[in-house]
């Protein structure tokens, strides 16, 4: 299988120098990572919410070794509300975050993430959209649900995103599965061990069902973050058995991967979001976008060869 290989090169210094330095990459890398500011990402903004669209914004980036860099990320979010903010959307754009992008691995990084993500989600929700906390490696996820535990408090729309291929991901469905909750689920897209994730397809496929199972037959707002033609129509079906309408649930799905299943499914009645992601640190990202699927992979190489 060549997602573990690929997720281990996104961790790779050498890697990231020989992919960035190959004349193709950012060619390659614009269609899933649309732009590297603000200004650049404000007409994509525009252009997929007139196609009835909505969408959460991820400012990428993770590897923060100080704190300062982490407050950076913070104020990275906090331009982005401000653009947002002038667009009017509420919470047809939303944003996502990665704790560790506002300093979780540092030392008192707990404390540190929840200081830096507070004013960001504070910020969402003057301007009438909120926040969805991303879900890392599992090593993380303590720390991640606890802080969305805390910033519910006072903002009880922040989301949380859990992931189909690791064991706990069960009971985390039915905790959050609860009134007013908002969880995305996603197969996972992180490197995990044996002990704490299954590790083929047709498992993570079955947990997947199972955990949106319990979101759909639930109290809170699933959030179906799925590509795969079946899940989806899984999807549907069991949000036909729980009662759901339309406006209680919601797909997700990557910028730059199926568009046309976007607009498929909004011009359905469904509500529609398109993950984008913008910014300079981009490696990391770009190389799970490879990792989870063979197709971006093959367009990836065919590229390479076809420019090289």
């Amino acid at each position: 299988m060549l997602g573990p290989v690929i997720l281990a090169a996104s961790r790779s210094d050498r890697m990231r120098r020989l992919i960035s330095a190959a004349p193709v990459t950012k060619q390659v890398v614009d269609r899933f990572i649309p732009g590297e500011t603000v200004d650049e990402i404000v007409p994509i903004v525009q252009e997929l919410t007139s196609r009835g669209l909505e969408l959460t914004m991820d400012v990428v980036g993770e590897d923060i070794t100080t704190p300062e860099q982490a407050q950076a990320a913070r104020d990275a979010y906090l331009a982005l509300v401000d653009r947002l903010g002038t667009l009017e959307l509420g919470t047809r754009a939303e944003m996502s975050v990665k704790l560790s992008m506002f300093g979780q691995a540092l030392p008192g990084g707990h404390e540190l993430a929840l200081a830096n993500v507070r004013p960001v989600v504070e910020a969402a929700a003057a301007i009438g959209t909120t926040v969805t906390l991303d879900a890392e490696d599992h090593t993380t996820l303590d720390s991640m649900f606890a802080i969305h535990e805390e910033l519910r408090k006072d903002f009880p729309q922040t989301g949380c995103v859990i992931q189909a291929y690791l064991f706990r991901t069960e009971a985390d469905a039915r905790r959050l599965a609860a009134a007013g909750s908002r969880v995305r689920l996603v197969k996972g897209a992180y490197k995990e061990p044996a002990e704490v994730a299954y590790q083929q397809k047709h498992e993570i496929d079955k947990a997947y069902v199972r955990a949106l199972r319990i979101l759909m037959e639930g109290e809170g707002y699933p959030m179906v973050g799925s590509h795969d033609p079946r899940l989806i129509s899984i999807a549907q079906e069991l949000a036909r058995q729980a009662g759901r309408k339309p406006d209680e649930y919601e797909f997700q799905m990557l910028y730059g991967i199926r568009g046309d299943e976007h607009l498929r499914l909004a011009a359905e009645g469904h509500r529609m979001r398109v993950y984008t992601a913008y910014g300079t640190d981009w490696y990391g990202y770009f190389m799970r976008r490879l990792a989870e699927k063979p197709a971006n992979l093959r367009f990836f190489v065919r590229s390479m060869i076809t420019h090289g």
